[in-house]
């Protein structure tokens, strides 16, 4: 019952996914049945569903489309090898357990690229709802476009499109998601034959009999040369968004999804459907929903929706003969509709400026410079946005709180007080080559504001889990430094990897082992101790009992 339930929404689907691509609609069916039947074998997810999906149409169009010149033929093959490419990349990724790297797209950098997704879209599929063929380098300029063209519009088209529209948006507000597509693919199809419409507006046509075509032919080794880098990028944000969606999946029904695993089993069903005439698919965020309420507890569904597809194309192929392309469009726009989070956007922006820059940059990115252009606009975002968090971390000087174990950030707590003759500071992130100055830069100012005579500087250095070789010149120009004053610098809390680093990197005569200390109490009793001499208290506020790590 699950199965049958998805197979009524993944026809309309799969075609108006292939068509939004620039191919076939019955590419869409090969590119429906092949992944779901693959990844029920190999995949971890129990109720993941895979397909075509409206934010991978424009990439695929703008990848295959102009390298086929105009020939339908060749947009196949090379969609079949982009899949096989970005299929064979992802396993390559998941067998180096590289499924990591989809932590660089942040959700300000998914909710812009998306967003610009949904706009390159719904600009071109507005023309075929209109029944018009004006175009443009960007969405931009196809929307000028159109506008310009609208008094040529074709009045059946716009008129299928605009009431197959109000048909899926008022079944969604009443909550009937999949009837809605299903009636407004129905009865546009019924009305079509009805009425005679199918010379006065274009049309799906019936399916091609017999198997599908040879894959890959007249693909050749430029070809995939120049489809490496898009294949790249689709499958990075292919991953992102369905390993999201298969952890949600495992966390709310249960079950072990391993990261890499899902990475792997994508990439083989993206694989083979290259192979077998489909074209780069992912997981369904709302196809796998429909299974779900549907009944769906295993990958048992998905291989039953396929098959009652693969005996629609055998058995019916000519009902699609009268499915308008104006209604195909209209499914395409709906759906990606959702694309759009519209509060999560609103709140993104009130939460952060920065963040909501980042958001817009990548929108701008997609819509002005391409799609595929965007994908490397939002990683470069990504890695940019990574080292300005790094390059100037949050640091703080600590102190004593009266009754209050630890020690704590000075300028959140300025009743603290500072412990006599030493200077205790925090860097929160590891030190790399763009950081390092910041942190010898922030232990100077502290030292020349200091304003009381200073013995130490101990370093809270638990949040340093990285140094590199730059940053380790900078801290002995440091030590350097505080050392022509008569002041010593050692460390509090640091991870013993970090120690083995420092040792492997030569520094063992500059900083032994009195230089280390497990926490910044140890720390700070040891140095008031050897300051004050043997049974002495330098007249100073006690120090308090070891407690909780620094704040």
């Amino acid at each position: 019952m699950a199965g049958a339930g998805l197979f009524a929404l993944l026809i309309p689907a799969g075609m108006a996914y292939a068509q939004a691509a620039g191919l076939p609609p019955v590419t869409g069916l090969y590119a429906t049945v092949v992944p779901m039947a693959v990844y029920a074998l190999v995949g971890p997810s129990r109720v993941l569903v895979l397909g075509p999906d409206s934010a991978l149409a424009p990439l695929i169009a703008a990848s295959v489309l102009p390298l086929a010149a105009g020939s339908a033929e060749r947009a196949v093959a090379l969609a079949g090898l982009l899949a096989l490419l970005m299929g064979a990349l992802m396993v390559a990724g998941s067998l180096l357990r590289l499924g990591v790297v989809t932590h660089l797209l942040s959700r300000p950098i998914r909710l812009g690229y998306l967003g610009g997704l949904a706009l390159v879209v719904f600009a071109s599929q507005l023309a075929t709802l209109l029944g018009l063929h004006a175009s443009g380098a960007t969405p931009w300029e196809e929307l000028v476009a159109l506008a310009s063209a609208l008094p040529e519009a074709n009045p059946v088209s716009v008129a299928v499109g605009a009431g197959s529209l109000a048909v899926i948006a008022a079944a969604r507000l009443l909550g009937w998601r999949l009837v809605g597509m299903l009636a407004a693919v129905a009865g546009s199809g019924v009305a079509t034959w009805a009425l005679g419409l199918g010379a006065r507006t274009a049309v799906a046509g019936a399916l091609p009999s017999g198997p599908p075509p040879p894959p890959l032919v007249g693909v050749a080794l430029g070809d995939a040369v120049a489809l490496v880098v898009p294949a790249a990028g689709i499958a990075l944000m292919t991953f992102a968004d369905s390993g999201v969606l298969s952890k949600s999946l495992a966390a709310r029904y249960g079950g072990d999804v391993s990261g890499n695993r899902e990475l792997g089993a994508i990439g083989l069903a993206n694989a083979v459907t290259g192979v077998l005439g489909g074209f780069p698919v992912s997981a369904s965020g709302s196809r796998t929903p429909v299974a779900l309420a549907a009944g769906a507890r295993s990958q048992l569904s998905g291989v039953v929706a396929a098959a009652l597809v693969l005996a629609f194309m055998l058995l019916a192929p000519g009902a699609t003969a009268y499915i308008p392309t104006a209604t195909l469009a209209a499914v395409v726009i709906a759906a990606v509709a959702g694309l759009v989070e519209v509060p999560e956007i609103i709140r993104l922006a009130r939460m952060s400026r920065g963040e909501a820059a980042v958001m817009a940059a990548t929108f701008l990115g997609v819509t002005t410079l391409g799609v595929l252009t965007g994908i490397l606009v939002a990683i470069g975002l990504a890695l940019l946005e990574f080292v300005r968090r790094a390059f100037t971390p949050y640091r703080a000087e600590l102190g004593h709180l009266q009754d209050v174990p630890g020690y704590h950030d000075l300028s959140r707590h300025p009743e603290g007080t500072r412990i006599p003759g030493l200077i205790l500071a925090r860097f929160d992130a590891p030190l790399f080559f763009a950081n390092g100055s910041v942190l010898t830069d922030f232990v100077r100012a502290l030292v020349e504001a200091a304003g009381r005579p200073v013995t130490h500087v101990v370093l809270a250095a638990e949040p340093i889990t990285g140094i590199d070789t730059t940053a380790l010149e900078e801290l002995i120009e440091l030590d350097e430094w505080l050392a022509r004053r008569g002041i010593e610098l050692v460390f509090a809390e640091l991870k013993g990897p970090m120690k083995d680093r420092l040792v492997r990197f030569g520094t063992r005569a500059r900083f032994g082992v009195d230089h280390f200390y497990p926490t910044v109490g140890a720390a700070v009793r040891t140095l008031r101790a050897d300051r004050a001499g043997p049974g002495k208290h330098d007249g100073g506020e006690e120090p308090p009992a070891l407690g909780p790590p620094a704040s």
